[in-house]
């Protein structure tokens, strides 16, 4: 039951970050004080709940396909694909968000930063609604 649970939440996140990245340009005009709209204030924590959700139940999937030493399957692939994926958008997230909270922090530029947001958009839902659907399919409770 809780693997479900999860996977609505996460499947819920990658619409909502998917649908905002796509629609955000149509609605907010940017300005030097606010280039993002507030929404992000909103989903930003969201997805940290997301990314640390995804790790844990990437990292049980991984662990229990990496079990079979067997050849390569479909599974062995999917499920460290998502867990090495869910890791580099974790790093990429938790940069920028500390970026965010520490203005001091200058090593990297602005240009920079907004360009590893948008990666992060477009990432973040791909996962997130890939392990959100396999977690509401899974029988293996």
């Amino acid at each position: 039951m809780l693997k479900k649970v999860v996977g609505i939440f996460l499947i819920v996140v990658a619409v909502l970050v998917g649908a905002h990245t796509v629609v955000e340009p149509l609605y907010h005009v940017s300005t030097e004080a606010r280039p993002y709209s507030a929404a992000w204030d909103i989903l930003n924590p969201v997805m940290i709940v997301a990314l640390v959700l995804a790790l844990i139940f990437s990292y049980a999937r991984k662990r229990s396909v990496d079990a079979d030493e067997s050849a390569p399957t479909r599974e062995f692939i999917s499920a460290n694909t998502l867990f090495y994926g869910f890791l580099f958008v974790s790093i990429l997230m938790f940069l920028n968000w500390f970026n965010l909270r520490s203005p001091e922090f200058t090593a990297i530029g602005d240009e920079t930063t907004s360009l590893v947001w948008i990666i992060i958009d477009a990432l973040l839902p791909l996962l997130a609604g890939a392990l959100g659907i396999h977690l509401v399919r899974d029988r293996g409770d």
